[in-house]
């Protein structure tokens, strides 16, 4: 299963949510690959800390080998790292992407990564993709490439506004280039139930008709000491009320429970 992590917003939890479904999977034993495509590299950090990879060992490697920087036979695995983590593998993010995503768009290398996918999902069982917060080359390629799309909502009036459009631009993609392309579902983040608004906004969603999907991620300080640590929450406190949502969340996800 390949799953992208995707929203048009920033700071609606992209990072968090990719590299806190891909710790579990690991721990349960999933060979698991996390990649980052978002060039801030927030996942990159938060599974790596300060650790530095091998020159090219990263995302952009693979893209300048598409647009034939290097002419050796491409072996995917010298784009990957192990992270600290038992089964849990990064292809990390590359400061030059946004350099060259104009010339990949120019070349037509859309469905490069989809062909990547299909190659690694003989040696990973999971692979979750993290994006960046717009429609743009890496999104689509990752949309093309994909089985399922995950998309994270922060309670916000803005964010709902944008995830319309958000569902609209996935709808196209699935019906232009990758058909079995399926919104596995919105992620509440960030959810406080005492507040009024949250608990009304997704209330709408639901009576909508989308995919909202339970448990809801509670908000909480400690995803923050996560994060600093760059430990991910099933590593850094795995009986907190949010590892338990992100476990629960992530055995909805394997069909391994119903959603409520």
């Amino acid at each position: 299963m390949a799953l992208v992590v995707f929203n048009q917003k920033g700071g609606v939890g992209k990072s968090t949510i990719t590299c806190n479904l891909a710790a579990i999977s690991a721990a349960q034993g999933l060979r698991t690959l996390v990649i980052d495509l978002d060039p801030q590299g927030n996942s990159s950090s938060y599974l790596m800390g300060d650790s530095s990879a091998p020159e090219g060992a990263h995302v952009g490697g693979f893209f300048e080998y598409c647009l034939g920087y290097s002419f050796k036979p491409v072996v995917l695995s010298d784009y990957i790292v192990e992270t600290p983590f038992e089964n849990l593998h990064l292809m990390g993010s590359d400061p030059e992407l946004n350099e060259l995503q104009t010339k990949l768009e120019s070349r037509q290398k859309i469905y490069k990564l989809r062909e990547a996918l299909k190659q690694l999902a003989e040696d990973y069982e999971r692979i979750y993709i993290d994006t960046p917060p717009a429609l743009n080359f890496y999104t689509r390629s990752a949309l093309i490439g994909a089985s399922g799309c995950l998309i994270p909502f922060d309670c916000d009036d803005f964010s709902r506004k944008a995830l319309y459009t958000l569902l609209e631009n996935v709808q196209e993609i699935k019906s232009d280039h990758n058909p079995g392309l399926e919104v596995k579902g919105i992620v509440v983040n960030q959810f406080q139930p005492r507040a009024n608004l949250p608990q009304r906004l997704v209330d709408e969603l639901i009576a909508e008709g989308l995919p909202v999907l339970q448990p809801y991620l509670p908000s909480s300080v400690r995803i923050r000491e996560s994060h600093e640590q760059c430990l991910p929450m099933i590593h850094l406190d795995p009986k907190h009320k949010l590892s338990l949502a992100l476990v629960e969340l992530h055995d909805v996800l394997s069909a391994r429970r119903k959603p409520r």
